[in-house]
């Protein structure tokens, strides 16, 4: 099914690589918002990449942490890897390219137009961002929904005890750190 959308331009080559790579290590589809299957206090780890600014930030993005910190263990980490809303900025205030600027935020647009947008959005929904994030606004979030020790980290830095083989400085050149604690 991936390589027929991906024909059909209805998925770039990033998205049939992505399809791949969930079928081969046996990724389970869940909707975070509503339900992270696991059971209470389970998990100790909860990595998020580039996720949590697709959702909206009054209702998903809540229940999405509500839903973290249930299945996180008291003491648990949350790590939220997001682009940097004042990377881009300032990029911004060096370029003065307001196009180039309001291009990078990928922020959801309009109405699907033409068959293939209109599938693309029947298939996979908002694909675009509905908010962005600075560390600032990440942590202030994070504390907000009751997890501790929320603060912003370097590239390749991690409160993980064992973070395995976890890219730990995943999309550098555009991205934000932050953990915390259940």
């Amino acid at each position: 099914m991936p390589e027929l959308l991906n024909r059909l331009h209805v998925i770039g080559p990033e998205q049939l690589e992505f399809a791949r790579v969930v079928r081969q290590h046996g990724v389970r589809w869940a909707d975070a918002v509503r339900r992270i299957p696991f059971p209470d206090s389970s998990a100790e780890v909860v990595y998020s990449s580039h996720m949590i600014e697709h959702l909206d930030p009054v209702t998903e993005a809540p229940r999405f942490l509500h839903e973290v910190r249930r299945v996180l263990v008291p003491g648990g980490i949350l790590r939220l890897v997001v682009p940097d809303l004042k990377r881009r900025a300032r990029r911004y205030v060096a370029t003065g390219d307001a196009d180039e600027f309001l291009a990078g935020l990928h922020m959801a647009d309009g109405t699907p137009r033409g068959v293939v947008a209109l599938t693309r959005f029947l298939i996979a929904g908002v694909r675009n961002h509905r908010w962005m994030y600075d560390a600032g606004s990440l942590v202030g979030l994070l504390v907000r929904h009751g997890f501790r020790d929320a603060k912003e980290l370097p590239p390749g830095e991690t409160t993980i005890p064992d973070p395995g083989a976890l890219k730990l400085r995943e999309r550098e050149e555009e991205s934000v750190y932050v953990e915390a604690r259940r």
